[in-house]
C-alpha cells in the first residue's frame, strides 16, 4: 500500500523572528544602552560584566559565617499609572526598593540585584528609562546590578505595557541576624518617614483617582499631582547599615511597611506575647494620604492596613538606645519619629494597636 504524504504547500514568503513580533536588534540595542547604568553599580566582588549566561559574584572573606538573604518582588499596579502617564523613570527604583528594604530588615547588606522586564513589543527608550531607574535604586542601596532578562513576548501584554520583577541577594553574619527575638516590653518603636505611597495600595489609589476625576497634572502642594503619586520608594539601606555598624546590636527588630501597612507588618517581627502600641499622633499624616482618605472616604483602620501612612520603615531599639539611634539616623538624612512602645500582650489583643 502506497504511503500517503501531505500535499506539498505552495512556497510561502520567508518568515523571520521579527515578523513574529520579536526584534533581536532592539534587544541588543537595549543591552548597549544599559551597560553604562549597570557599570556605575559595580562592586569589587563582581566577576565579569553584563552579557554572560550567569552573573558571578565572589563572597567577601570578611564574613566568618556568612548567611545569604534573598528577596523578590514587583511594583504592582503602580505600573498602570506609569503606562497612563507615560512616566517610566521612577518605577525601577520602586522595584529595587521593595526587595532591598525587605532583606535589610534581617540585618543583611544587599550585594547584587537581578531584574526581569517583560513586554509584548520592546520599546528601547521606555525599557532604558526603567533600567536607568533600577540602576539608580541599586546605587542608593549599594548593590550591584549584576544581570537581568528582557523578554519580548508578542501577544502576552497589551501595547505599551510591561511587567517587572526584581531579585535581591544580601549577606549577614550569622551572629548578627535580626529576627526580633531580643525585643522586650519597654522597647521603643521608631518610625522612618516614607517618601509617599511607595509601591503599595495602588489599586485603591487608582480607584480613588478615577472616581474623583483628578487631573494628574494639577498642582498639589507645590508639585504636579502625578509626581507626588509616582514618587519612588525610599531606600533605607545605607542609613540603617551605618547605624548597625556604628552601634552593633542596637537594632532589635525592623519591619518594612509594605502591603498590609503598619497593622500587619509590625507583628511579623514580634513574639506572640508582645504587642506594639503605636500613637498615631506622633507623626503628621502626609498630605497625599489625607487627600486619599478624604476623596475615597477611607476609614482610619483601612488606611493603616493598606498604606504606610507616612512611615516606611519601623525600627525597634531599647529605651536606653533610642535617643542615640534617632540622632544617628537623622544625621544620615532620615526623618525619624518615636511612634510607640512594646508592651506585654493581653489575651485577645492585636499585636499592633494604633491609637
Amino acid at each position: 500500500m502506497a504511503d500517503h504524504h501531505p500535499e506539498p504547500l505552495d512556497p510561502q514568503p520567508s518568515l523571520s523572528y521579527r515578523d513574529a513580533g520579536v526584534d533581536i536588534e532592539a534587544g541588543d540595542a537595549l543591552v548597549e544602552r544599559i551597560k553604562p547604568f549597570a557599570k556605575r553599580t559595580m562592586r569589587p566582588e563582581v566577576l565579569g560584566g553584563i552579557g554572560g549566561f550567569g552573573a558571578l559574584f565572589e563572597l567577601s572573606k570578611k564574613y566568618k559565617e556568612p548567611v545569604l538573604v534573598s528577596g523578590t518582588d514587583g511594583v504592582g499596579t503602580k505600573l498602570k499609572l506609569a503606562f497612563q502617564l507615560d512616566k517610566h523613570d521612577t518605577v525601577g527604583q520602586d522595584l529595587v526598593a521593595m526587595s532591598v528594604n525587605d532583606i535589610l530588615v534581617q540585618g543583611a547588606e544587599p550585594l547584587f540585584f537581578l531584574d526581569y522586564f517583560a513586554c509584548g513589543k520592546l520599546d528601547v527608550d521606555t525599557a532604558a528609562d526603567v533600567v536607568q531607574g533600577i540602576a539608580r535604586g541599586c546605587e542608593l542601596a549599594g548593590c550591584a546590578l549584576i544581570g537581568g532578562e528582557t523578554a519580548e513576548m508578542p501577544g502576552m501584554y497589551p501595547e505599551g505595557e510591561y511587567d517587572l520583577a526584581g531579585f535581591a541577594v544580601g549577606v549577614v553574619e550569622k551572629a548578627d541576624i535580626i529576627d526580633g527575638s531580643r525585643i522586650v516590653p519597654g522597647d521603643v518603636v521608631l518610625g522612618l518617614a516614607s517618601s509617599g505611597a511607595h509601591s503599595n495600595g495602588y489599586s485603591l489609589i487608582r480607584k480613588i483617582v478615577e472616581r474623583a476625576g483628578t487631573d494628574m497634572m494639577a498642582p498639589f502642594h507645590g508639585r504636579p499631582f502625578r509626581d507626588v503619586v509616582m514618587e519612588p520608594t525610599r531606600i533605607y539601606v545605607k542609613p540603617m547599615l551605618e547605624l548597625m555598624r556604628a552601634m552593633p546590636g542596637v537594632v532589635k527588630g525592623m519591619a518594612h511597611i509594605t502591603g498590609g501597612g503598619i497593622t500587619e507588618n509590625v507583628p511579623r517581627i514580634l513574639r506572640e506575647e508582645l504587642t506594639a502600641r503605636i500613637d498615631g499622633d506622633t507623626w503628621a499624616l502626609p498630605q497625599m494620604f489625607r487627600w486619599l482618605q478624604f476623596a475615597g472616604g477611607v476609614n482610619q483602620d483601612e488606611m493603616y492596613r493598606v498604606f504606610n501612612c507616612g512611615i516606611g520603615m519601623v525600627v525597634i531599639v531599647s529605651a536606653a538606645d533610642a535617643e542615640a539611634a534617632e540622632a544617628k539616623l537623622a544625621a544620615a538624612g532620615e526623618t525619624v519619629y518615636r511612634i510607640g512602645v512594646i508592651d506585654t500582650r493581653r489575651e485577645g489583643e492585636a499585636q499592633t494597636i494604633i491609637d
